[in-house]
């Protein structure tokens, strides 16, 4: 498929740190419409959101904010996912992670009218599968996976989920920071997780290929999800959640180039950019560096810029 859809999703209410609704502005800044072009791509739609006004019961949670306007996100991007999705490769730019409550649960949608098996990868310091239950901070960052898997907890208080995702469909790259309760339920629910450990030792082609090769074997869709934290920040700093020790350059741009060689993913997020921690656009050049990668950019093909 040549076609994309660019949907900006300016929400940072997810998140602790305010700036991540600078994310789409930014990523215009860093040409990523131009570098889609490039490539030979058509951008087919291009389209900013806003949350939609919605009413839910508070949670008891009191630690919990901003529910309501994220469960009126979730809702106007689940519609515009899964419109967007039948026909083009949606990319849904960032805004905090809390976006791809909506994101996957749209796509998930598309893909099961499509009769397709949905797969989703999490590239991410972070596991996001608390439920509204569990989380200690009340940053709705950390529950798009619980909730887009139909994890307990959620039924009255965000969006009624149409289609969840098999949490075995899933797997997660990168991950450094995960509470010790939040790993355990990882592991109950089959989540594939490779932790930077799993990724120093095997290395990210083993890794990526075998997980590649089950999406590939039932001919499924493919969600990736980028969050900027996934990326080590001496070359990312443009995210409020850093942890050290993430993927590198050429990491990153590895399994940018595999995804294009596959040629399965039929959606993104690129989550998490805060541009006011940003050191002249470098995040965001990086970031519009790597869907080009995706996109089928070569590494010869790479001019040379400064970041």
């Amino acid at each position: 498929m040549k076609s994309i859809s660019l949907l900006g999703i300016p929400v940072d209410e997810g998140a602790s740190q305010l700036g991540c609704k600078m994310g789409p502005d930014a990523f215009y800044v860093a040409k990523l419409p131009e570098a889609i072009r490039e490539l030979g791509y058509d951008i087919v739609h291009e389209e900013r959101l806003s949350a939609r006004d919605v009413a839910y019961p508070s949670h008891p949670n009191t630690a919990i904010h901003d529910q309501n306007k994220i469960a009126g996100w979730i809702e106007s991007i689940a519609e515009a996912a899964e419109r967007t999705a039948e026909k083009s490769i949606p990319i849904f730019l960032g805004g905090d992670h809390s976006l791809s409550a909506g994101s996957v649960a749209g796509v998930a949608r598309a893909a099961k009218k499509a009769r397709k098996p949905l797969f989703v990868l999490w590239l991410d310091a972070h596991s996001d599968f608390h439920t509204l239950d569990t989380t200690d901070s009340g940053n709705l960052h950390g529950t798009p996976v619980a909730y887009y898997t139909g994890q307990k907890g959620f039924e009255g208080y965000f969006p009624k989920l149409e289609v969840a995702v098999d949490p075995a469909n899933i797997c997660m790259m990168g991950l450094r920071s995960v509470d010790l309760p939040e790993g355990a339920r990882l592991l109950e629910n089959n989540i594939i997780v490779n932790d930077m450990r799993a990724i120093d030792e095997h290395g990210i082609v083993k890794l990526l290929n075998t997980f590649l090769a089950k999406v590939k074997e039932v001919d499924g869709w493919l969600h990736v999800s980028l969050d900027v934290d996934f990326l080590d920040p001496e070359i990312a700093p443009a995210v409020g959640t850093t942890v050290p020790g993430g993927a590198s350059f050429r990491e990153a741009h590895l399994i940018m180039e595999m995804l294009h060689e596959i040629g399965l993913v039929r959606s993104l997020d690129l989550v998490e950019l805060n541009p006011f921690l940003d050191h002249k656009g470098r995040t965001a050049k990086l970031l519009v560096d790597l869907t080009a990668s995706l996109f089928g950019r070569k590494v010869i093909d790479r001019m040379t810029r400064s970041y």
